[in-house]
């Protein structure tokens, strides 16, 4: 039965390879088109600190997403909310209630535009946290202080959202997140639907592959995608995984991408290769039902020396990559000679016949006219067959200081000596996607 079982989810997954891009364009009705970036320019203060520092009511640019039928309308994700590191491997969360959320935001002239909000709810309608989950549970080993430096209680439904998508066949949300991994099923008003992880703690009973858990501490998933019929939810996990160990993937730039089945929750895993062991993945979009864009940078400050950093786009097909899913769904994965495939070298990847997704370059954020001088590129979203979109998350305008000491700074651009602030840049492109 499970024979069969696998072989009709990989004809479905072939079937949809068939399906053309959905067309992501939308007909702007004034003719106009997208300025060149577009910036939130008015975000509240959320909180000042006693040494002056503001908290902006920003940090969307976890993901984002086009609102479906609106031209120039987008919707932007934050994270867990405001954090910064401590000492001694702890988190200062000067907002422990923080609600992580969805906002929409409209593009006028050169401007990203407020318009409404929709906040993350459990199944009983309570608003979610950000605070760090069980342990257990996804919980990453860090302390979780509050701005006092008192320790704040653990979440068992917290959230670090960060890969977002809409499923066409109804509008609902799908999130993925850093934490357990989760992917969290949203309805169009933020309430939990389904939550899915490793560990058998989520709700409808499915789950995400044993071996998943097993990654780096707060860098789950931070991509999520799903096909343009609706059938598959497709997550990119952010580093290499610690399987076995830290140690064992001290060199590896292997990033597991998942292929889940939203009708029977079956699931297949390729193998990503990164440019560099700095680099991570922050973003997956589809464009069919097996080539997606993916969002690959550094975390770096952008304006220094462009050609020491990497943040790209690539254009990745999943069609002839090799499945490294284990069916037996062991919390090691399967095993290649007795080795994880996150541990092997780049020849052992080519010994045992692993072929992971192919990859092409369609963008260089750090060529667009005017320089990009943010460090974190992580939101990505397709315009339309010549065209996407990307966002930087601003960390609501704050970030530890050089030496962690239990404060919060002001997190200002290096190149331009201004707040780091939400900003959509529009990247045109030479060659269409398909």
């Amino acid at each position: 039965m499970k024979s069969t079982l696998r072989f009709t989810f990989l004809a479905t997954l072939s079937a949809a390879a068939l399906i053309s891009c959905t067309d992501h364009a939308i007909e702007n009705p004034d003719g106009a088109s997208y300025p060149a970036k577009a910036t939130f320019k008015t975000a509240p203060i959320l909180l000042t600190t006693q040494n002056g520092t503001k908290i902006y009511g920003s940090g969307y640019g976890s993901s984002m997403a086009q609102v479906p039928g609106e031209w120039g309308s987008f919707y932007l994700m934050t994270d867990r909310g405001p954090n910064v590191d401590g000492t001694n491997d702890s988190k200062i969360f000067p907002m422990p209630d923080f609600n992580p959320n969805i906002a929409k935001f409209k593009v006028v002239g050169d401007e990203l535009v407020y318009q409404s909000t929709i906040e993350f709810k459990n199944a009983a309608g309570t608003k979610l946290t950000g605070r760090p989950n069980l342990p257990g549970e996804g919980n990453a080993g860090e302390t979780a202080l509050d701005f006092l430096g008192a320790p704040i209680a653990n979440d068992a439904e917290g959230i670090d959202c960060e890969g977002l998508a809409i499923d066409p066949t109804d509008g609902t949300f799908w999130v993925s997140d850093e934490y357990g991994p989760h992917i969290v099923h949203f309805d169009k008003t933020g309430k939990t639907i389904e939550r899915i992880n490793p560990f058998g703690t989520g709700t409808g009973g499915r789950k995400l592959p044993k071996v998943l858990a097993k990654r780096r501490p707060n860098r789950g998933m931070e991509g999520l995608t799903i096909t343009p019929d609706g059938k598959f939810l497709v997550g990119m996990m952010q580093s290499p995984i610690y399987n076995p160990s830290k140690a064992k993937v001290a060199s590896s730039r292997l990033l597991r991408l998942l292929v889940f089945n939203v009708a029977t929750g079956e699931t297949k895993q390729f193998a990503y290769i990164t440019e560099s062991t700095k680099t991570l993945s922050s973003e997956i979009v589809a464009i069919t039902g097996t080539t997606f864009l993916v969002l690959e940078r550094d975390q770096d400050y952008a304006g220094g020396n462009p050609a020491s950093l990497i943040k790209r786009v690539y254009k990745i097909d999943i069609s002839a990559a090799t499945d490294i899913s284990d069916p037996d769904n062991k919390e090691s994965g399967l095993l290649f000679g007795g080795k994880t495939v996150d541990e092997l070298t780049d020849a052992e990847i080519i010994s045992n016949n692993i072929k992971p997704v192919t990859k092409e370059m369609v963008a260089d954020i750090l060529a667009i006219p005017g320089g990009y001088p943010h460090d974190k590129a992580e939101g990505l979203a397709i315009i339309n067959n010549k065209m996407i979109a990307v966002v930087n998350d601003d960390d609501f305008g704050i970030v530890s200081p050089a030496t962690p000491d239990n404060s919060i700074i002001q997190k200002i651009l290096p190149s331009t000596l201004l707040v780091d602030r939400n900003v959509i840049y529009f990247i045109p492109l030479s060659k269409g996607l398909k």
